[in-house]
């Protein structure tokens, strides 16, 4: 099995900085889309953000200009930086992740197998 392994949640104020880190572990070699979900109690799950094994990334319009996804493939690792975050932010972040390797950076939830615990991010004053 794969295990994607979440870090770095936690409370922060309106207008802050937060930096999540997913690590993939387990029966691979490597680990190829990653992506950030999340999802607020009574919401629709949405997405955050995904990166290729390229680098190449798509942010939800929410997150637009405010959060960055990076990966540093040879840790099988992604980070999700969150600025300037507002209430609306708060959720359950999921690190996602597929051993599967495309060259644009959109997949959809069903092409991702492999989805960690989830780690709650909550903006508060």
């Amino acid at each position: 099995q794969v295990q994607m392994v979440e870090s770095g949640g936690g409370l922060v104020q309106p207008g802050g900085s937060l930096r999540l880190s997913c690590t993939a572990s387990g029966s691979i070699s490597s680990i190829g889309h990653m992506g950030w979900y999340r999802q607020a109690p009574g919401k629709q799950r949405e997405l955050v953000a995904q990166i290729s094994s390229g680098g190449l990334t798509d942010y939800g319009d929410a997150v637009k200009g405010r959060f960055t996804i990076s990966r540093d493939n040879g840790k099988n690792t992604a980070y999700l930086h969150m600025n300037n975050l507002i209430v609306e932010d708060t959720a359950v972040y999921y690190c996602v992740g597929t051993t599967r390797r495309f060259t644009s950076p959109r997949l959809r939830p069903s092409h991702y197998p492999y989805w960690g615990q989830g780690t709650q991010v909550t903006v508060s004053s």
